[in-house]
């Protein structure tokens, strides 16, 4: 079964380069980590009353496609 399983993984990743697509690769923060949570508050805090963060959070409301979200 791991071989049919290997090949047919192979097959698709072919097919996905073959349509021009590439590999990546992205490393992100573990969320279930201890400490994640107290390091986000954190860091949230340092921003608190900075203006770039103030112009940025503007941005992402007036950019962001909320629709059909609830």
């Amino acid at each position: 079964m791991r071989a049919s399983t290997s090949a047919r993984v192979q097959k698709h990743r072919a097919a996905l380069r073959e349509s021009g697509l590439r590999p990546v690769q992205i490393w992100v923060p573990d969320t279930r980590r201890a400490g994640f949570a107290e390091e986000c508050r954190r860091q949230s805090l340092l921003l608190q009353g900075d203006a770039h963060e103030r112009e940025t959070a503007d941005w992402l409301e007036a950019a962001g496609d909320r629709e059909g979200w609830k």
